[in-house]
Order: structure tokens, then C-alpha cells, then sequence
């Protein structure tokens, strides 16, 4: 046997087991079916455990509270409050009761703001990025001065209207009876009628921004040649505003709105920090009126009670609201069809 033939069995040998060692490790990094078919809950294992811990568990645990008589008496052993049965439920709902009364106020209060923030925060969000829309000098300062109050925490920004609508020195009344002599006495912001102007006027402060800046994304979507041949035919600014604006951002506006009716119906924040444990009647807010409910007079039953309450009423508008504007983007069933176009007519079809 020649040397030439030697050195090439060498070389076919050493060929294949390179090729049987790479199969062997494509083989091995080859992950297991099971392995493959439990990873993705593996994944989502930890956000099941915290949306458990955080959100689902305590929401059990107020339902529960719900059934029972929950006072201060069974604070420190709550095995050993008595069951209620729906009789929490029925001192909420008793309207000719103290209770009852108080807590239907409080629910019209919250529906009036909620209403009103809402359409106030759409409103300038939806009139701040249309007219932001064309490109000018300074438009990126000014988009980022209107995303201020977003950006701020919440604490810290309702705390400062806190100082600026104090009747002694706070700087609202400073600038309408000092410097514009609007009033001749001062007002009270935070107490009385004031109160409800004040938090409807902290809540836009706050929230619309992020309507801005929600329909100011959806603007970028829009193309630019529907309002170039909308003006070429002669439609003015409100016109294209309205057959233009409006039904390109509908699938942002259903979400948007929604957003800001849960916000501002479940608000706490704002009157917690505007108003103390100070209970106005225009800034009692029914998130604030619960909490006041529960730890001021230590009846959990009832508070728990009032809070079941308003998830089912918020959870009831949702799925309205949900299923109304589902059937709105459907077809109707009885909608005839359009007619498919014929196809056009060429040298060759001609032919």
C-alpha cells in the first residue's frame, strides 16, 4: 500500500468523525420536548405569582371582608367576627339611611368629575398635538414642557397645588385678588363648593397630558397625502378635522377614553392629598369617601362592602362600553355587500 493511499484513508477517517461529533452535539443541544413545552409557563411563573400577590389574593380578601361584621372589636382576630351575610350590602344601598345617603352622594360627586376631567383632559389633549402636528421651530420644547405634569409625581405636583390654593397664601388667590382684583374676599379653595372646581382643575393638570401625548402618537400614523388632497379639494381645517382626524384615531380614542373614565372614577390620590382626612362634599370622591368609610369609623365590613360594590359598577360600564363600541366597528348582518370591481381591460384580454 502506497504512502498516497495511506494519508487519504487517514483524512476520510478523520472527516467522518468530525461529522459524528458535530451530529452528536446537534443532537445534545437539542432541547427536550417536554423541556420545550413547560418553558413558556416557567416564564410567566413569576408575573402569575405577583399578579396573585398583589391583585388577585387581597381582591379575595375584600370580598370576604364583605360577608362579615369586620369592626374594631374583631380588628385583631378576624376568625372572630360574626358573619353578615348581605347585610353590609344592604346598609350601602339603604339611600333614606345616613350611610346609604352618604355614599350615593359621593357616587354623583364622582360621576360629575369623572365626566367632566375626562372631557376637559380630551379636549385640550386633542387640540395641544393637532395644533403640535406641523413641524415648527421650538416643537420639541414645547411638546416636552406639556409632558411636565405627566412626568411629575403625583404626590409632589398635588402637593403643590395644595400650597397654591390655601386662602392665605397660596398663590392662586394671590394673583386673582392681589394683582387682578377679580374678589374682593379671598375664597376658600379647599372647603365648600370650591372644593370640587379645585380637584376637577388639579385631575386635567394631571391627566392631559397623557391624552396628548396618546393622540399625538396616533397623529403620526395618519398620512400626509389624505390632508394634502383633502385641501386640494377644498376642505378647510375643521372639515379634515372631522372627516379625517376623528375616524383615524377611533381605535385609540375607545382606549383612551376608557382609560381615563378608570382613572378618574377610581382616583384617591388626588383628594387623599388635596384635602387630608378632610371630607368636602365637592371633593368627596368615592374612592376617598370608602377609605374615610373603613378607617375613620373602623367598620371594614361595610367599607369592603362599598368596595365590591363599585368594582361591579366598574366593571359593568367597562363590558357596556367594550360591547357597544364592538358592535359600532362590526358590519351590520343585513349590510349588503359591495360589488367586486371588474377587471381591467387589457391589450392582451382585448386580444
Amino acid at each position: 500500500m502506497s504512502a498516497s493511499t495511506i494519508r487519504e484513508d487517514d483524512q476520510a477517517t478523520t472527516a467522518l468523525r468530525s461529522k459524528v461529533t458535530t451530529t452528536k452535539k446537534k443532537k445534545a443541544r437539542r432541547p427536550s420536548p417536554r423541556r420545550s413545552r413547560w418553558l413558556p409557563y416557567l416564564l410567566l411563573l413569576p408575573a402569575v405569582i405577583m399578579e396573585l400577590l398583589i391583585h388577585i389574593v387581597p381582591m379575595l380578601v375584600g370580598i370576604w371582608m364583605s360577608f362579615i361584621k369586620l369592626t374594631k372589636i374583631y380588628i385583631a382576630n378576624w376568625s372572630a367576627a360574626p358573619w353578615a351575610g348581605l347585610q353590609n350590602y344592604a346598609i350601602a344601598v339603604d339611600f333614606d339611611a345616613s350611610i346609604g345617603a352618604a355614599l350615593l352622594q359621593s357616587f354623583l360627586v364622582t360621576a360629575a368629575f369623572s365626566l367632566l376631567a375626562l372631557g376637559i383632559s380630551w379636549g385640550l389633549g386633542m387640540a395641544a398635538a393637532v395644533a403640535l402636528q406641523q413641524p415648527f421651530r421650538g416643537r420639541g420644547l414645547v411638546r416636552t414642557i406639556f409632558l411636565v405634569p405627566y412626568a411629575l409625581p403625583a404626590y409632589a405636583g398635588i402637593l403643590t397645588w395644595n400650597f397654591m390654593l390655601q386662602r392665605d397664601t397660596g398663590l392662586v388667590n394671590h394673583v386673582l385678588v392681589d394683582n387682578l382684583h377679580l374678589t374682593g374676599d379671598r375664597p376658600f379653595w379647599l372647603l365648600g363648593g370650591n372644593a370640587f372646581a379645585s380637584i376637577v382643575t388639579v385631575a386635567v393638570w394631571r391627566l392631559w397630558p397623557f391624552a396628548f401625548l396618546s393622540l399625538m402618537a396616533g397623529l403620526q400614523s395618519i398620512p400626509a397625502d389624505l390632508y394634502e388632497a383633502a385641501a386640494v379639494d377644498g376642505a378647510g381645517n375643521l372639515r379634515q378635522w372631522r372627516h379625517i382626524t376623528l375616524p383615524s384615531l377611533r381605535p385609540v380614542n375607545l382606549v383612551l377614553i376608557l382609560v381615563l373614565f378608570l382613572w378618574t372614577f377610581n382616583d384617591f390620590n388626588t383628594p387623599y392629598v388635596l384635602f387630608g382626612n378632610g371630607q368636602p362634599p365637592g371633593g368627596d370622591l368615592i374612592s376617598f369617601h370608602i377609605y374615610n368609610a373603613s378607617f375613620l369609623t373602623w367598620n371594614f365590613g361595610i367599607g369592603s362592602a362599598m368596595s365590591v360594590l363599585l368594582l361591579l359598577f366598574l366593571f359593568v360600564v367597562t363590558a357596556a362600553y367594550l360591547l357597544i363600541t364592538r358592535e359600532r366597528n362590526t358590519t351590520p348582518k343585513g349590510a349588503s355587500k359591495p360589488a367586486p370591481k371588474a377587471p381591467a381591460r387589457t391589450e392582451d384580454s382585448h386580444a
